[in-house]
């Protein structure tokens, strides 16, 4: 009995010390709350269009040799050929990768629910060039009949390689901040190699053969859009899009 009145006594001292002395305040910055997504209104939406060309000597075509791995050979079905620089005659410049570097600042972009795929087929990246939102899922796939490991040498974001098996599931990843450019090789293949530029919002495009791009669905604004080529490095053009304006961008690499 003495030993609980003790308790008692002791607990009722310590609330009557608490309540006559005032808390001091959490220090540190008040917790900010989430930028709402930004939604562009279709109805004063424009884009930007253009091409990508290229102006020096176009470099002769070199040959990857898979000899080293016989099912390799088999499964890509013809001669691989380096994707560093791929040029039509007419200069139309493919795998340059356009996106809007500046002007997008204070708005926040849900990511596409939709994956964006990388497939190891025929011991190739396809495509060698591709774009990404933060946040966005990325899916890779292996369609060969060997095991691969994707490596994606990232330097802002967390690097990773995982091996993948023939038939094994898709593996799923994300990527949490903007990096242009990720590399990504093949640990097993070292012929294999592609690039992934990562953006936190939705303007982004990948030439194509004909060296065409397009951005489209943008707020109406001045904006600076840089295009990187793996092998030529980078350009940035500041570009305004008013509403409902097709605006066009045509950007010129010059080799030596």
């Amino acid at each position: 009995m003495k030993l609980i009145g003790s308790c008692c006594l002791a607990a009722a001292l310590v609330l009557v010390a608490g309540c006559g002395k005032k808390t001091a305040p959490a220090s540190g910055p008040a917790p900010q709350a989430a930028v709402p997504a930004f939604h562009v209104d279709a109805a004063t939406a424009g884009s930007i269009a253009g091409t990508i060309r290229y102006t020096g000597k176009r470099p002769a075509r070199k040959a990857i040799d898979m000899s080293s791995e016989p099912a390799c050979v088999i499964a890509r079905k013809g001669n691989a050929y380096d994707e560093s620089l791929v040029a039509a005659p007419n200069g139309a410049l493919a795998n340059a990768f356009v996106y809007v570097k500046s002007g997008l600042e204070g708005k926040r972009f849900d990511p596409p629910s939709t994956p964006v795929t990388i497939d190891q087929a025929g011991c190739w990246f396809q495509p060698h060039v591709l774009g990404i939102q933060t946040g966005q899922q990325l899916q890779v796939v292996n369609s060969d009949p060997v095991t691969h490991n994707i490596h994606p040498m990232a330097h802002i974001n967390r690097e990773w390689n995982h091996s993948q098996g023939a038939g094994d599931a898709p593996l799923e990843r994300k990527f949490l901040k903007p990096e242009i450019m990720v590399r990504v090789k093949c640990n097993i293949h070292s012929w294999m190699h592609a690039y992934i530029g990562v953006t936190d919002n939705p303007y982004f495009a990948v030439t194509g053969a004909d060296g065409s791009f397009t951005i489209a669905n943008l707020p109406p604004g001045t904006y600076t859009v840089e295009v990187w080529q793996e092998s030529l490095g980078t350009q940035d053009e500041q570009v305004t899009v008013t509403p409902q304006s097709r605006t066009q961008l045509n950007v010129t690499f010059k080799g030596k």
